[in-house]
This record gives structure tokens, sequence and C-alpha cells, in this order.
């Protein structure tokens, strides 16, 4: 059995629910049990899911810098699994609090704050301490998108960014913090889409890949993942068409997914 998981690797036929591909079609968006999907944004359940059934086990605590509306969380309190959040709007933190569940075996943080901020981390280790644990086993990072949705009107908001050098440089703080908080020979997974603006391509999933690899990330797989259901695409499909037709552009349909571990 690997040691990060729970697998009965004697039944490994019956893990249908574990993809190993490196393209991920997910037709819908799971909307059951505390996932509504109502915070534009959020990432699709399965994601999470995945990536907390093979590189944790229960009981291991899960960390989601950019916990937005808890879709990270939901999954780790129905999975058995301990859990850490930071978000820089207060509101969500609020939300997620209120919606979780006291957890039987496990514990649950949230606390507002800005990622980047090395003070933040010095309050999750104090919580942590709390439950005799120092350090998490999995990382999953879901940032803004650089500028594309606008999250808030705070200035250390990673989607209020003054550049795309300024972006690189916040996000690569976050990444240098989470790893911190990292057990050695754990992983960290990151999901982002890219940009185009000004009749220019930015590959923001590209650019994040050189800074986790750049503070020493080993790279272990980049997954495409079909974007569906994107809203504000939706409903306009031949419109996007047409346009893509009559320039020189291709429409968005995948995001990154993208896996590193913490040490070799």
């Amino acid at each position: 059995m690997p040691k990060f998981n729970d697998f009965d690797m004697e039944n490994w036929k019956e893990l249908s629910d574990i993809d190993t591909d490196s393209l991920w079609i997910i037709e819908h968006r799971d909307n059951s049990g505390k996932h509504s999907g109502f915070y534009h944004g959020n990432f699709v359940p399965q994601i999470p899911r995945h990536f907390i059934k093979r590189f944790t086990k229960l009981g291991d605590i899960v960390f989601d810098p950019f916990m937005g509306s808890g879709t990270t969380a939901y999954e780790c309190e129905s999975l058995g699994r301990n859990f850490v959040g930071i978000d820089i709007k207060q509101e969500m933190v609020d939300y997620v609090k209120k919606t979780l569940s006291e957890p039987l075996n496990n514990f649950s943080i949230c606390l507002q704050g800005d990622s980047a901020d090395d003070t933040v981390y010095e309050k999750i280790r104090a919580e942590l301490a709390r439950h005799n644990s120092v350090n998490v086993q999995f990382v999953i990072l879901h940032p803004p998108y650089y500028d594309i949705l606008k999250f808030s009107d705070n200035s250390k908001d990673l989607s209020n960014a003054k550049s795309i050098d300024d972006f690189n440089k916040i996000f690569s703080k976050v990444v240098q913090n989470s790893i911190s908080l990292l057990e050695d020979g754990r992983y960290l997974a990151v999901v982002i889409g890219d940009k185009y603006t000004s009749g220019q391509w930015y590959p923001l999933g590209f650019y994040c890949m050189n800074e986790c690899m750049k503070l020493g990330l080993t790279l272990k797989g980049i997954i495409a993942k079909n974007m569906n259901g994107n809203r504000a695409k939706h409903g306009k499909n031949d419109i996007w068409r047409y346009r893509a037709l009559t320039s020189d552009y291709y429409l968005f349909k995948h995001e990154y997914v993208l896996l590193f571990k913490k040490g070799k």
C-alpha cells in the first residue's frame, strides 16, 4: 500500500473513481451535499476529492490557502480528513465556519487573512499545536486567475495584482508559505487556468508551474481538465466560435491541474 493513502492495492481494480490519466473530462459539477456552486470562481468538488483520496489518509490534514466557499473543506469533512483554510474575505470564512459540521474525530481551522502574509501562518502553527500537529499532509491551491474575476476590493487580494509579474511574486510567496507547513515527501496541487487579453495569451498555468519549481518542488504531473459550464460563455458558444473564426485566437476549453511533491 502506498504510504500516502489508504488504498487496498489487493483490490486495485475497484478504484474506478481514481483517474490516473493526464486528461480529465468532468461533464458536470457535483452539487450534492453542501456543494452549491453559488460562489463564482470555485472549482468542481471532484478535483479536491480525487487528491484527498489519492494523496492523504484518514486523519491527515489538508491545507487550502484560497479557501473560497469551502469546496475543499466539505470534501475533507465527508472523507474524514482534517482541514485548514485561509481566505482573504471575512464573509467567506464566516460562511464556511457556519456550514461545516462539528467533526467527531477531526478538526477544521478556518482563518481570515492574506495567504502571502507570514503572520497568518504563525496563527496556523499555533492552531495546529493545539491539535498536537506540526505539519499538513496535503496542500491544494486554486488561486484567482489573475484579474479575470475580482474577488474583493482588498489591495492584497491576488485578483488585484497590479501586473503579471506582481501576480507571480505573490503566488510564489503563498506557495513558499504553504511549503513551510507541508510535511516532507508529501504533495501539493495547483488548479489554474490561463488568461487572454489585449490580443495575447498569458499562460498563467505555466507561470505558476515555474514558480513552484523555482521553490524546489518536484513536478509529478500536468493534467488538462475540460472547462464545461463556464458561466461567462453559457449559451454563447456560437458567438464565441464566430469571433474566434474571424480572428486568430482559440477558445479556452481547459485548465491545468498541476501536481508537485516536496522532496524527491
